[in-house]
């Protein structure tokens, strides 16, 4: 998230805090030590410092709840890039998707079974040792919140825990983990309204249910499923595509065997659109990649008797595509290596041509068109 501090590290995972989440230290601070000011022998300062504390102590169970989805995570090899805490609770962002529904679902529910258990721990806790008096009703309220933060996000409506849970089983169901996210999705939009539509009744007297956090809560769950549907759309679409259904018309390629002047007069001067053009050899396979300010470097008076093979440099193998890989990995792939365009090639080496961003987008607007069409 954006503006967010980070604070340290758990288990090599970067922790930290959005902005957000002050403000709302400073209200369960505010609201524990209220609470705490009823009981006898707490004066002056000592409720809120351990109202403090208490909310300390909440925000551990929030990040406890998170590390619970990480672990899971990490068994089945998936990095947790950072946990982040912020004003309606945690979350913890993961390299990928998990690859099985199965997997998904444990990595899903793992955040609410760590809340139960710190219930079941702090329940426990305060029957069994004796506690009285404004120590127990800290182990009380804690313990209370957990339970309410498990129940909370077993909502079966993205992006709460249960939208996930629900997600893993559409995907089970249909085979389309994709069909998952748009359905759970939907519910999470559901919930929102209602979270909305409650809070507004109740901040306008109608009716007793609901609160000014009800509101923002379904606004916050509003706003996310509705990102979670809209991308999964997209990805389905991409899914479907392949990277040579990318591929721009009339790609920068040149003949390796044209001499510097052919490329000059036929390719440079007049038609500044490219600054670097894909290299083929006879057969139509991929070579290297010729740079127009590399022809700085031969003479003008050489260029007739100096191909293009010359200055011709290697493309790292890496940032080649295969023609039938699924456009949608080509997205990750761009991303990840921070890349605008990718050369597009068939299994045998033979260039396909050059694939850019832009025209991925191009092809979904396509598609989008002819969908609604």
């Amino acid at each position: 998230m954006n503006g967010s501090i980070r604070v340290g590290n758990i288990l090599g995972i970067p922790i930290y805090v959005h902005p957000s989440w002050f403000l709302v230290l400073g209200l369960v601070t505010f609201d524990f030590g209220g609470y705490l000011t009823s009981f006898p022998g707490l004066n002056g300062l000592v409720p809120w410092l351990l109202g403090f504390g208490g909310a300390l102590l909440f925000f551990g169970s929030v990040l406890a709840h998170e590390l619970g989805h990480s672990l899971v995570a990490i068994r089945q090899g998936i990095k947790v890039d950072s946990i982040t805490l912020f004003l309606f609770g945690g979350l913890a962002s993961l390299e990928k998707e998990s690859s099985k529904p199965s997997e998904a679902f444990w990595v899903a529910i793992a955040g609410p079974l760590v809340s139960l258990l710190i219930f079941g721990i702090l329940t426990i806790v305060g029957v069994k040792t004796g506690m009285s008096g404004a120590s127990l009703a800290i182990v009380q309220l804690l313990a209370y919140i957990n339970l309410v933060l498990a129940l909370f996000n077993l909502i079966p409506g993205l992006p709460l825990d249960g939208g996930n849970i629900l997600k893993a089983v559409v995907w089970k169901i249909t085979g389309n983990p994709y069909k998952g996210v748009v359905f759970a999705s939907r519910v999470g939009q559901a919930i929102g309204w209602i979270g909305i539509t409650l809070g507004i009744l109740s901040i306008l007297g109608v009716i007793s249910i609901g609160s000014l956090w009800t509101l923002l809560i379904g606004i916050f769950l509003l706003q996310n499923a509705g990102r979670s549907a809209q991308s999964a759309t997209i990805q389905e679409k991409l899914i479907a595509l392949k990277a040579e259904d990318a591929v721009i018309p009339n790609s920068p390629i040149v003949s390796a065997d044209l001499s510097l002047r052919e490329f000059a007069n036929n390719y440079v001067i007049g038609k500044g659109e490219w600054r670097k053009f894909l290299v083929i050899d006879e057969v139509g396979q991929l070579l290297g990649a010729i740079a127009v300010d590399n022809l700085k470097t031969i003479a003008t008076s050489d260029w007739t008797i100096t191909p293009v093979r010359q200055l011709t440099q290697p493309v790292d193998a890496s940032a080649i595509v295969k023609s039938d890989i699924p456009l949608l990995d080509v997205v990750v792939l761009l991303e990840q290596r921070q890349m605008t365009q990718i050369p597009v090639v068939k299994e045998n080496g033979v260039l396909v041509g050059l694939l850019e961003k832009t025209a991925i987008l191009n092809l979904l607007e396509k598609k989008s068109q002819v969908t609604t069409a």
